[in-house]
C-alpha cells in the first residue's frame, strides 16, 4: 500500500524518473484527453470549482489517470491519500475513510483518496468505499483499464462521474517528448534527438506517455553519460577538473537508442508502401495456411504501432471473404478478438489477437461466400429484378388478400422435412445458383445440404433423406 501526505500534492520530484519530473501541475500542462478539457467540462469544473464529485478514469496505460488523481488532489488544498488495489485490503480502505472523516469534522480539509487499479478489489473492498463516497467523506478517483461496466460494482459507478481516457496520438507523443528534451524539469536542451530516434520513440509508445519518457530516459542518460566518458577521456572539459563537462547538447541518434532500451525499431511506415506490403503479406499468410509467417506480420505490425483496430477489422473481413462456411466459427473467432481489444486494450490483447490469427490461418478456407455475393450483385446491377412472387408477398394488411397476396403460400414446418417444392425468387432468378460451397470443412456437408434444398424447392431428384445441417464430424 502506498499512503502518504502532501501538502501541496502533484508536485514533481526534481530527484524521480522523468515521468515524475515532467508530471503535469495543471490541467493545461496535460497532454492529450482534449475531449475531457474543454471549458465548463465536468472534469473542469472539479478541478477549478473543487467540486466533490467522485471520478472513475477508465483507459489504457499511460494516458494520464494518475496525473488527472494528482491535478484533482491539488483544487483547494485538499490532502491526497493513495492506495494501491493491488495490496491494500478493507482495513485500509477503512483507515483511510476513517481518517478523511476525522480530519473534515475537525479542520473541515476534504480528502482525495486515489484508488490504482481499483478492477483488482474484491466486491467487499469496492462496497466498504461507498459510505464514504456518497456521504462526502473522501472525493474518490478511481482508476482502471478495465471496462467499468464489467469490474466496478454499479453502486459505485453511479455514484461516480466515469470519464474515459483514449490513448495518446502520435502527436502527442511527439509533443510530450520535446516538452522532455526542453523543459528544464526534463532534460533542458542537454540532449539533442535525431528524427529517427523521435520517430522511433513515438512508435514504441503506442499511445503511453510514461513508456515514451522511460525510453526517452534510457536513451538520454547513455548518451550523456557516453559523453561525460568521451569528454573526461579526451580532456576536453571546460574547468580542468577532469569530471568531464560536455559542452552543448548531445546527440541521441537511433542506434544508441535502440541499444539503450534494447528494441531494434521496425521499419515501417503506416502511410506508406510498408504499411500496404505488411498487411497484404499478412492477409495472404492466413489465406495461404502459413500460421508462422502470418504471426511474424502481426508482430511486426504491433510492434511498429499499427492501429491494432485496423489488423482486427482486417481478420473479420478475411473470416468471411476467405473462410466462410468452410469454418462458421471462424467469424465469431475474428469479431471476438476484436471485442477482446476493445474491451482490455494493448499489451494483453495481443494474446486475443494471436488466437484469432492462429485459427484463421489454420482453418479450412472457401471463398465461396464472396463468390456468391459479388455474382448476386451482379444481377442485381444488370436489372435482372423481376417482381416478388404473389405467394409471398405481405397479406397483413388490409386489401391484401383481394390482390391474391399470400395465396398459395405453404409454410415449411407444416411438412416433416421442413422444406417444401415452392419457388422463392423471382421468374427471372429461379434457377440462378449464387451459392457455390467448396468441398473444405463444414462446407462439404453444406454442399450436401444445399443440393438437397435445391432439389427439393425445385421439384428435382434428390437423395431420399435431408443430410443433417449440424457441425462436421
Amino acid at each position: 500500500m502506498s499512503l502518504f501526505d502532501a501538502d501541496v500534492p502533484g508536485l514533481p520530484d526534481s530527484s524521480g524518473p522523468l515521468a515524475a519530473r515532467l508530471r503535469p501541475r495543471n490541467l493545461d500542462e496535460l497532454v492529450g484527453q482534449r475531449h475531457l478539457l474543454a471549458a465548463g467540462s465536468p472534469l473542469r469544473r472539479l478541478v477549478e470549482g473543487g467540486g466533490m464529485t467522485s471520478v472513475v478514469l477508465w483507459g489504457p496505460p499511460g494516458t494520464g489517470k494518475t496525473t488527472l488523481a494528482h491535478i484533482v488532489s491539488r483544487a483547494g488544498r485538499r490532502r491526497f491519500r493513495e492506495l494501491s488495489a493491488v495490496t491494500a485490503g478493507v482495513k485500509d480502505v477503512r483507515a483511510v475513510v476513517d481518517e478523511a472523516r476525522d480530519t473534515l469534522s475537525m479542520s473541515g480539509v476534504r480528502t482525495v483518496l486515489f484508488i490504482d487499479e481499483v478492477h483488482r478489489f474484491t466486491r467487499t473492498q469496492q462496497d466498504a468505499l461507498l459510505p464514504s463516497v456518497e456521504k462526502g467523506w473522501v472525493t474518490l478517483v478511481a482508476a482502471t483499464t478495465e471496462n467499468p461496466f464489467f469490474s466496478v460494482v454499479s453502486p459505485l459507478l453511479s455514484r461516480s462521474l466515469l470519464l474515459t481516457l483514449e490513448p495518446l496520438t502520435d502527436a502527442d507523443i511527439g509533443e510530450l517528448i520535446e516538452r522532455a528534451v526542453r523543459d528544464p524539469r526534463g532534460y533542458g536542451g542537454a540532449v539533442e534527438l535525431t528524427g529517427e530516434a523521435r520517430e522511433h520513440l513515438v512508435r514504441l509508445a503506442g499511445g503511453d506517455a510514461r513508456r515514451a519518457l522511460t525510453a526517452l530516459e534510457a536513451g538520454a542518460e547513455a548518451a550523456l553519460e557516453g559523453a561525460k566518458r568521451s569528454a573526461a577521456a579526451t580532456g576536453s572539459h571546460g574547468d580542468g577538473d577532469g569530471t568531464g563537462d560536455v559542452p552543448g547538447p548531445v546527440p541521441l541518434g537511433l542506434d544508441l537508442l535502440e541499444r539503450a532500451v534494447d528494441r531494434s525499431a521496425v521499419r515501417y511506415d503506416r502511410e506508406g508502401d510498408q504499411h500496404y506490403d505488411v498487411v497484404s503479406a499478412f492477409i495472404k499468410s492466413m489465406r495461404g495456411g502459413d500460421v508462422d509467417a502470418a504471426l511474424h506480420y502481426l508482430t511486426r505490425m504491433l510492434e511498429a504501432g499499427e492501429d491494432p483496430r485496423f489488423v482486427a477489422r482486417r481478420m473479420v473481413i478475411l473470416a468471411s471473404e476467405d473462410i466462410g462456411m468452410a469454418d462458421p466459427g471462424a467469424l465469431g473467432v475474428a469479431v471476438s478478438a476484436a471485442q477482446a481489444l476493445e474491451l482490455v486494450g494493448l499489451p494483453e490483447a495481443r494474446l486475443a489477437l494471436g488466437q484469432a490469427v492462429i485459427h484463421l490461418t489454420l482453418a479450412p478456407k472457401s471463398n465461396a461466400v464472396i463468390t456468391a455475393m459479388d455474382a448476386a450483385a451482379a444481377d442485381v446491377r444488370a436489372g435482372r429484378l423481376g417482381p416478388v412472387p404473389s405467394h409471398l408477398r405481405d397479406a397483413h394488411y388490409r386489401g391484401a388478400t383481394r390482390l391474391g397476396h399470400g395465396a398459395g403460400y405453404q409454410y415449411p414446418h407444416d411438412h416433416p422435412e421442413g422444406v417444401v417444392r415452392q419457388q422463392y425468387a423471382p421468374d427471372v432468378l429461379a434457377r440462378s445458383d449464387y451459392y457455390r460451397p467448396s468441398g473444405h470443412g463444414f462446407e462439404r456437408r453444406a454442399g450436401d445440404r444445399v443440393r438437397f434444398l435445391r432439389g427439393v424447392l425445385r421439384g428435382q431428384p434428390s437423395s431420399p433423406s435431408a443430410p443433417p445441417a449440424g457441425d462436421e464430424g
